[in-house]
């Protein structure tokens, strides 16, 4: 199998919790796990990462984080639409998919690779390479980082420091 191209990551339920967080005024929190961009800056040598969300309601709590914060491209895309976007702007034999919910499996079933969060929907745990032990929002990008850099690139040595691409995320700098 060939190294993948980039990395497609759904937000809600993968970088965060999936839940949603109103008051009287609407969405107005969303909460993201600790490591995943710190993981995602091991990857960003090998391969462009790329965010999507169909949550258009909640797109600038998302926009601060991976934009603004982490420094990646994100995109609203509808869930229903997603591998259609894919195949506008990819090759899907080049691109790896991380999704949870209940319409991921679509796409999975048409990338090179996919994974899971361990609380995703069945069918996207069914359709996946490799479903991590960690919940979304709880370090599983953390460790598919790991899982896709010892599977496609090199292996993780945590005893060595890590080569880091701060220009495309890292916030160790």
């Amino acid at each position: 199998m060939n190294a993948p191209k980039v990395f497609i990551l759904d937000v809600d339920g993968v970088m965060t919790s999936g839940n949603f967080y109103y008051n009287s005024e609407g969405k107005y929190l969303k909460s993201f796990g600790p490591d995943d961009n710190d993981a995602l800056s091991l990857l960003s040598n090998f391969l462009e990462i790329r965010f999507v969300t169909g949550d258009k309601k909640g797109f600038p709590i998302s926009k601060k984080r991976i934009v603004e914060d982490m420094k990646y491209r994100l995109d609203l895309v509808s869930t229903f639409k997603r591998i259609e976007w894919i195949k506008e702007r990819y090759n899907v034999d080049d691109v790896v998919y991380m999704g949870d919910g209940i319409f991921d499996h679509y796409v999975m079933r048409e990338t090179m690779y996919s994974i899971s969060p361990q609380n995703a929907d069945d069918n996207a745990k069914y359709f996946s390479n490799y479903v991590t032990k960690r919940k979304g929002g709880d370090r599983a990008v953390a460790e598919a980082c790991i899982h896709l850099l010892e599977t496609f690139f090199e292996r993780f040595e945590p005893s060595k420091p890590p080569k880091i691409n701060f220009k495309k995320g890292g916030e160790w700098a």
